[in-house]
């Protein structure tokens, strides 16, 4: 048995395909493009385990995934490829649609072209399951009720606009071709592995090297929490045990804004890795916010609850305590991710600001 699982270097990619392998022998076939968020050396602890076949492509090759299909005959594909940066999607827009809207029908044709051929029993059994993102339902007043899986999709960045499109893509492939697809539609995930261009590992990074803390606009912009190990087991329990052509939030009932984010990781490096000039508090620094940035996002992760028993074990205390520990104990992992190309990317993005 054999899973097809795309962008498996990234963030949450990799941490799947690490805790895969914590719970199951079955191999996994990780195609990855390896732009610049896409990295081997997460995936550093699988080198020479023949359960891991590592190939560097396009979901958006045909031929490429074609093959792939061909060759490992995988039982489901978990798609988590994707542009996924807020920021570098209002700098660069082409990149997240070719990706996130190209790459996803090329991935799903291919998909519908190897089910279609599939005997009986492996044809029932096959999963197309596609990871999405909560920022395809828009922005929420305070007070509004969280989203769940019948919100009107409201995207209000390139990145959302590119993911949601994906997500209708999915839907229509298996209203129109009866493909058995899977969503999930996640809050904000944080935890190892984390590409620092996002808000709770820049600030971990930013914090030990004595830099500012750049946070947009009052801070006051809210999100959902959710540690990337919880998102891992519910991708795991929806493929597993999810009705085909159904949607599940996943949340981590930890609604937060972006201050208090910032302020915890403070006071957590302060006890964990205290600095000589003080309070890394003392770096905090409001700067312009970004075009169209939501206010507020909030996920209502009960269905997920209701119909596969799913809910996350870490509160925000532990996994962001579990989260700046890592960060702390893999400052070589840090440095090679610290390239020159991102250090200009964030030159770039802050610096007018």
């Amino acid at each position: 048995m054999t899973l097809l699982v795309t962008g498996g270097a990234g963030f949450i990619g990799s941490n799947f395909v690490l805790d895969w392998f914590g719970q199951s022998d079955e191999q996994i076939v990780n195609l990855d493009a390896l732009t610049y968020a896409g990295n081997l050396h997460n995936l550093d602890a699988l080198r020479g385990d023949a359960r891991h076949v590592f190939v560097q492509g396009d979901i958006g090759d045909r031929a490429l995934v074609d093959r792939l299909l061909a060759e490992y005959r995988p039982r489901a594909i978990v798609n988590f490829a994707a542009e996924s940066h807020v920021d570098r999607s209002i700098h660069g827009p082409g990149e997240f649609m070719r990706t996130n809207v190209l790459g996803t029908f090329a991935l799903l044709e291919a998909a519908r072209g190897y089910w279609g051929a599939l005997e009986a029993n492996a044809k029932s059994a096959f999963r197309f399951l596609h990871v999405s993102t909560d920022e395809v339902y828009g922005s929420l007043a305070p007070g509004a009720p969280a989203f769940t899986e019948t919100h009107p999709y409201e995207p209000n960045s390139p990145y959302s606009a590119s993911k949601a499109a994906s997500d209708h893509l999915v839907r229509a492939w298996h209203h129109t071709y009866g493909l058995p697809v899977l969503t999930t539609n996640c809050s904000n995930n944080y935890g190892p592995y984390h590409f620092p261009e996002k808000l709770i590992p820049l600030m971990i990074v930013n914090a030990l090297a004595g830099k500012p803390l750049p946070v947009y606009g009052d801070g006051m912009q809210v999100r959902d929490w959710l540690y990337v190990g919880d998102h891992c087991s519910a991708i795991r329990t929806v493929l597993a045990k999810g009705k085909v052509g159904e949607t599940y939030n996943v949340g981590g009932w930890n609604e937060k804004p972006n201050i208090e984010i910032v302020r915890t990781v403070c006071t957590l490096l302060d006890e964990l890795r205290p600095s000589a000039e003080g309070s890394y508090a003392r770096l905090i620094s409001y700067v312009k916010d970004r075009p169209g940035h939501d206010r507020r996002y909030a996920i209502d992760a009960r269905k997920i609850e209701r119909e596969l028993g799913w809910r996350p074990a870490e509160t925000f205390d532990t996994g962001i305590r579990k989260t700046v520990q890592w960060y702390l104990d893999h400052a070589d992992w840090v440095a090679g991710v610290q390239s020159g190309g991102y250090r200009d990317w964030v030159a770039r993005n802050y610096a007018a600001r």
